[in-house]
């Protein structure tokens, strides 16, 4: 049976999530870990805890469609290894194991058309779930992102998106506001130009999520902010 839209394209052969066990558990994992964290009495925070988890409800109940590119690495992923296994030392590790079972399949890249010198080596992140897949939805973007030690991430902001990190190993600061270890989460509403510097002894590895209207996460422009003079 053909999709008549898509000719040559078997709807047979499409794959669901309940086809891929690893993919829902790592889903559920992802979700668990905003039940369960703290929002430190912000009420903002806590909005965005929820709204996170009833995307990934959302997803889930749809069965969505999952879709698998070409693996691919980049020069960070060197240190993935190192990252993973420092996660299983830390209260995190109910998903560091589920990202560990999926992780020969994930696609990492950089998502800017031009990355500042030094950045294409300790730098690159890996969509889960989004417009892009591997996971197909418009509700929300899911993804893992891994630094090499030392790395400074340039600032940037995000234009109508609500945006928060949750530390699954090493250690990281933003704008040198505080240091951000395992368990933790950053919140950026939209908007807010933040800039990430890591522990100069070990990789630091994330998950992060992204809210907002379903036409802005699939147009979303990632764009560094210029230095001013």
């Amino acid at each position: 049976m053909l999709d008549t839209d898509n000719p040559g394209r078997d709807i047979l052969a499409q794959k669901r999530l309940s086809d891929y066990p690893d993919w829902g558990y790592l889903l559920r994992e992802i979700y668990e870990t905003y039940r369960h964290l703290s929002s430190g009495g912000s009420d903002k925070i806590r909005a965005h805890q929820r709204a996170v988890r009833e995307a990934i409800s959302r997803v889930k109940k749809s069965n969505a469609e999952v879709r698998f590119d070409a693996p691919a690495h980049k020069p960070v992923t060197a240190h993935l290894r190192r990252a993973l296994d420092e996660g299983k030392q830390e209260r995190t590790v109910p998903l560091i194991r589920s990202v560990e079972s999926v992780q020969e399949h994930l696609i990492w890249q950089y998502g800017y058309e031009k990355v500042p010198r030094g950045l294409d080596r300790t730098y690159a992140y890996a969509e889960i779930c989004g417009p892009n897949g591997p996971v197909l939805t418009t509700e929300i973007i899911l993804g893992l992102v891994l630094f090499a030690p030392g790395c400074t991430y340039p600032a940037h902001a995000h234009s109508g998106i609500s945006e928060s990190y949750i530390c699954l190993s090493g250690a990281v600061s933003e704008n040198h506001q505080g240091v951000y270890a395992p368990g933790s989460m950053i919140f950026n509403p939209p908007e807010h130009t933040h800039r990430i510097t890591v522990s100069k002894t070990e990789p630091a590895l994330l998950a992060y999520a992204w809210i907002g209207p379903q036409d802005r996460l699939a147009n979303q422009k990632m764009v560094f902010s210029r230095k001013r003079g």
